[in-house]
């Protein structure tokens, strides 16, 4: 399409109300509770509101995806950091969703920064026609990257990854915290400069969500980790400027308990396995943390999708796995066995996806988290994986 037509992704995001979710981690979840929020919303549903639901990202994903929904008034869009330049230009989005950033495909996107300050100049060139802006006002990127907006709502996601936050966007100065760390949880604030963390709007309070008057709407999702809430939350303000009611957002959002795959139960054989994504450093933080099972399965490659660069796996808290019993499995198995050794975490090297799952039927690993192991993998094996699951 695009190849016939290069002015398609315009001509098909014109005469639409648009919404944008962007961000390291978390897109594509955040995108489909936003889409259920919005389709429990509007009297035609699906009908009515046209998304990338599988998270084909790019422009020619973004592309497809509305070409299939010709008719669609609304179009919830998942979008690669990459790409929100474009999509704000051509799309003119009412909201715009910015989410986190975090080391991710380094051969691909190099410097955080740079992606911040495409997004800056972006909302800059936009200026009075651009988008109301969610942001995570934990991360210190993504507020100086929303400065230029005419209107930021502030989410306080209580976002617990800082690893990539040391120094300040603006001035290079380092970051403070409230701890006096410059590393740690809770508010920021630069050292060097007036940069500093922007007052919650809303903000996550456990099961949750506050807003700045006092007022508290409960969440009650069908998908678990904390960072799931806080995408909740920044689906809930979005929804709302796009016009629905928070009640009705909510409702919307507790239908989805498995996007594009993510948490679902598959079944391998005999094995029952839940698949969990894990792409970068801060993916794999809050993963890790909901892998139960003993044994567990990671599964690792490094092709286009999911960065060539492994040397993340170093920046993972992979030690936190010692004592249970650990399958690695994928193309770069061995690599991931490497940072294995050096944590002290027993493990096992399988290539084959199918055969590494089969083998926690082995009586000496047996199965802990209710008959089901957590398997986390990054993006390539993940899709093999849901379709060997008959999940896709």
């Amino acid at each position: 399409m695009t190849r016939v037509d290069p002015d398609a992704l315009g001509k098909l995001l014109a005469n639409r109300r648009v919404a944008v979710v962007t961000g390291t981690n978390g897109k594509t979840t955040s995108t489909h509770l936003l889409t259920a929020a919005m389709r429990a919303g509007t009297p035609d549903g699906q009908f009515t509101v046209v998304t990338n639901a599988d998270g084909a990202n790019l422009h020619h994903g973004i592309a497809s995806a509305l070409g299939e929904a010709p008719r669609s008034t609304i179009a919830c869009l998942e979008t690669d950091e990459r790409v929100v330049p474009d999509v704000i230009r051509l799309g003119h989005p009412e909201v715009l969703v910015m989410l986190n950033f975090s080391r991710d495909q380094m051969d691909r996107n190099f410097e955080l920064k740079s992606l911040g300050r495409a997004w800056r100049l972006a909302l800059e060139a936009a200026g009075q026609d651009g988008p109301v802006i969610v942001a995570n006002a934990n991360d210190p990127l993504v507020v100086w990257s929303a400065q230029p907006a005419q209107r930021v709502i502030w989410i306080d996601t209580g976002a617990g990854w800082t690893q990539d936050a040391a120094l300040c966007p603006a001035c290079g100065a380092a970051l403070a915290r409230k701890d006096g760390q410059i590393v740690g949880g809770g508010s920021w604030t630069c050292t060097g400069c007036e940069l500093t963390q922007p007052p919650a709007d809303y903000r996550v309070d456990g099961e949750t969500v506050v807003e700045k008057d006092g007022t508290t709407w409960q969440l009650q999702l069908n998908v678990p980790g904390r960072f799931n809430r806080a995408n909740a939350a920044c689906a809930l303000a979005a929804a709302r400027v796009m016009g629905v009611e928070p009640a009705v957002a909510l409702r919307g959002m507790a239908s989805v308990s498995a996007p594009a795959g993510r948490f679902a139960v598959g079944t391998f054989g005999d094995v029952k396995a839940r698949l969990l994504l894990a792409k970068n450093p801060a993916g794999w933080a809050e993963s890790l943390a909901l892998a139960t099972s003993d044994p567990v399965v990671l599964a690792i490659d490094a092709i286009a999708a999911d960065g060539r660069d492994v040397s993340w796996l170093w920046d993972v808290d992979f030690e936190q796995l010692r004592g249970r019993t650990v399958v690695c499995t994928g193309p770069r198995a061995h690599d991931l066995a490497v940072r294995l050794t050096y944590g002290d975490v027993e493990h096992t090297i399988e290539h084959d996806l199918m055969t590494a799952i089969s083998s926690v039927k082995n009586p000496a690993n047996s199965v802990k988290n209710q008959g089901t192991v957590d398997l986390v993998s990054t993006y390539t094996p993940f899709q093999k994986l849901r379709k060997l699951g008959g999940l896709a």
